[in-house]
């Protein structure tokens, strides 16, 4: 499966959630509740908060996998990275791996996460089977698809933590080889691309081979690829771009490529897609230079983090009599049949690139008369969509504000019938963001488990940066 670190040591869950709800208690009476965590894959700004946080330090493990049943118990603040270490040596990995190695398994449920196995398997949440949530009033609760607490199960994809933080997540797992081999197909159209990933989410296969992962980059409408992939146990020598070469740049020069399994799952992380060119890491002399330990999303991460709080690059440009800018950062979700649509205006309006294309479409009910809703994220099942992804600034044109390209896009993405993910900048009035994600639904969810409103709200996160 490739360079896999195998540690899997015994976790103490029970020791790690007594410290937790110690913790808990510890926070005065009437204070918000909030981790204590240094690190997040949010991108967006939060306000200090200086009251205790909640010990979530020792809930970082995999407590458990089953082989034979295919399932993993992991806890809430366990990484991908860490997660896939534990399965790949079975010959398994969860269902969707999103794409940065230390996003959290309980930060892509609460959060949503995403990846090119979508297409077939839906969002993180969806292949979750129970999860032990910490609520707002302190007690941990079971919640599953049915049951005494389904309307949290339902109701915790998407919120942010607004209804409390996950502790444990029993999560399914899917069988994979030793290798991802890869085909770069290249459209020149973008209907024809819309259509071909049409036929190969009907069919799960494309020109008579199997996909089992689907994902895409547009540089220009007229120059766009899909990235079909297939596991397969044959992979001589399989390409390494975790070293001088670049992943992206690999869809331009070939047509076919073969990564391990391994590789692939963390085929985007090693330039944060295209973003580590922000920070010279794609100049050849400087990625020689910059150690390999460090070529990871996380860092990155903490880089942006620094600017956010410094703002050193940002006063430079203004010495050197460069215009503001703004920063446009965004995952969002378009129906396929508008997706040809909203690329052609992007490029004309936005004009950033390249952005990256996940198709996406929830996962089938689990048998006859079954259902199942994310009232916080409310996709339509049976709808193909694709997830769009660009990261990165515009100039702030003269007599405009920060924040007006953003307002753009999400009035856009809206008008085309799509949904944004929350882990960047948001700009909707109170009124429009309780309509999009359920605004009923989580107060009705939160009145039950947060009665005294100890956690932050869903719009206060989102949008106000509590």
């Amino acid at each position: 499966m490739g360079a896999v670190r195998v540690d899997l040591q015994s976790v103490d869950h029970d020791s790690a959630v007594t410290t937790l709800r110690r913790s808990y208690a510890a926070v005065p009476s009437g204070e918000p509740i909030r981790l204590a965590k240094r690190t997040s894959n949010l991108f967006r700004p939060r306000t200090e908060v200086r009251t205790p946080g909640l010990d979530v330090s020792g809930l970082t493990g995999v407590i458990s996998v089953d082989p034979a049943a295919r399932t993993a118990d992991v806890q809430g603040m366990c990484t991908y990275e860490d997660m896939v270490d534990a399965t790949l040596p079975h010959g398994l990995m969860p269902l969707v791996v999103p794409q940065l190695r230390t996003i959290t398994l309980g930060g892509a449920v609460t959060g949503l996460g995403i990846e090119s196995t979508s297409f077939r398997n839906g969002l993180p949440h969806e292949s979750v089977t129970e999860l032990d949530v910490l609520t707002g009033s302190g007690e941990i609760v079971t919640a599953r698809p049915d049951g005494e607490h389904a309307d949290l199960f339902a109701a915790f994809p998407n919120s942010m933590g607004s209804l409390g933080y996950a502790t444990r997540l029993r999560i399914e797992l899917q069988p994979v080889r030793r290798y991802v081999a890869l085909r770069n197909v290249r459209f020149t159209r973008l209907e024809a691309l819309t259509d071909a990933v049409a036929e190969v989410t009907a069919t799960r296969s494309w020109d008579g081979v199997p996909v089992d992962a689907m994902d895409g980059v547009m540089f220009s409408p007229g120059e766009a690829y899909l990235v079909f992939g297939t596991f397969t146990d044959e992979g001589a020598r399989p390409s390494d771009y975790t070293g001088q070469d670049i992943y992206y740049r690999s869809l331009r020069r070939r047509i076919r490529d073969t990564l391990t399994t391994y590789d692939y799952l963390w085929r985007w992380d090693t330039d944060w897609f295209w973003c580590s060119s922000a920070f010279g890491v794609q100049h050849p002399v400087v990625r020689r230079l910059w150690p390999a330990r460090y070529r990871r999303s996380d860092v990155y991460h903490r880089l942006v983090r620094l600017e956010h709080r410094h703002g050193v690059a940002a006063r430079i440009e203004r010495l050197r009599g460069r215009p503001a800018r703004e920063r446009v950062v965004q995952d969002v979700e378009i129906p396929l049949e508008r997706t040809a649509d909203f690329l052609r205006w992007f490029a004309g309006a936005v004009g950033m690139t390249p952005v990256w294309l996940c198709p996406l479409r929830l996962r089938e009910p689990a048998g006859p008369g079954s259902t199942r809703s994310w009232p916080l994220y409310p996709l339509r099942p049976g709808q193909d969509y694709v997830n769009i992804g660009f990261w990165g600034s515009v100039p702030i044109a003269e007599g405009a504000t920060d924040g007006d390209v953003n307002r753009l896009i999400e009035r856009v993405v809206s008008e085309m019938g799509g949904h944004k993910s929350l882990y960047s900048d948001a700009y909707y009035d109170r009124d429009s963001f309780e309509r999009l994600y359920g605004g009923a639904t989580w107060r009705a969810v939160r009145d039950r488990y947060d009665p005294e409103h100890r956690l932050t709200g869903l719009y206060e996160k989102a949008v106000a940066r509590a």
